[in-house]
């Protein structure tokens, strides 16, 4: 039963986009701006280093970099769980979200669901591990690039509207498919640039997603 579930067979990668895609369409309030995932080869390269090592918690940093940075979700259980449960899982705290308010009580854990319908994250790559000696025997990392969680709009991970409002001519079936393929190095670039403008060398190197997507899902 496990090795059905790894991510190097193609239809356990594809039952992973295809979930997350079908969450990501089907969110309440609609989005305007979410956008179409796709998988990630190196994502799932680093999903698998990490979950291999077994350690039950998040990786480092440094370790979930894809040429841009990227988030992470963890699911564990003592029996295999299938792809569609773990993701599944994450969405169901949407129970205990509220779209411009955030988690509906203090304790309540809603960081995998927000990650999991962050707007601009719209690459994918997941693995699993056995891990025999642990308290929990399977370990789920999925990655997300880019991140999500900006701790700035938790609380809205995606701008609420008719879907695909943010990218007309650019939509299937209520995702956008026009990511920006930049990631900008500061939360603040927007501002940088109305402030400094593009041509200004530090906000150039900076802030290439805002400089050089202009029509795309930033």
């Amino acid at each position: 039963a496990f090795t059905a579930l790894s991510t190097n067979r193609a239809d356990q990668r594809k039952l992973i986009v295809d979930k997350h895609n079908a969450l990501r369409r089907g969110v309440r309030p609609p989005a305007r701006n979410m956008l179409r995932m796709e998988w990630s080869p190196q994502a799932a390269l680093n999903a698998q280093n990490w979950a291999n090592q077994c350690f039950l918690r998040h990786s480092p940093a440094n370790q979930r970099r894809t040429g841009v940075q990227c988030g992470e979700n963890l699911y564990m259980s003592t029996a295999p769980s299938s792809w569609s449960e773990a993701i599944q899982a994450w969405y169901n705290e949407e129970e205990n979200f509220e779209y411009g308010t955030g988690a509906t009580t203090a304790s309540a854990v809603i960081g995998h669901y927000t990650q999991l319908v962050w707007y601009n994250s719209y690459q994918v790559g997941c693995a699993v591990s056995y891990c025999p000696g642990n308290q929990y025997n399977y370990f789920y990392v999925c990655q997300y690039c880019p991140p999500g969680n900006n701790i700035m709009q938790v609380s809205a991970p995606y701008r609420k509207g008719p879907r695909c409002a943010d990218c007309p001519g650019h939509c299937e079936k209520g995702l956008c498919t026009n990511p920006c393929r930049h990631q900008d190095t500061y939360p603040s670039c927007k501002n940088m640039k109305t402030l400094f403008g593009c041509g200004h060398s530090m906000v150039k190197d900076k802030c290439r997603a805002s400089c050089r997507c202009t029509t795309q899902i930033v």
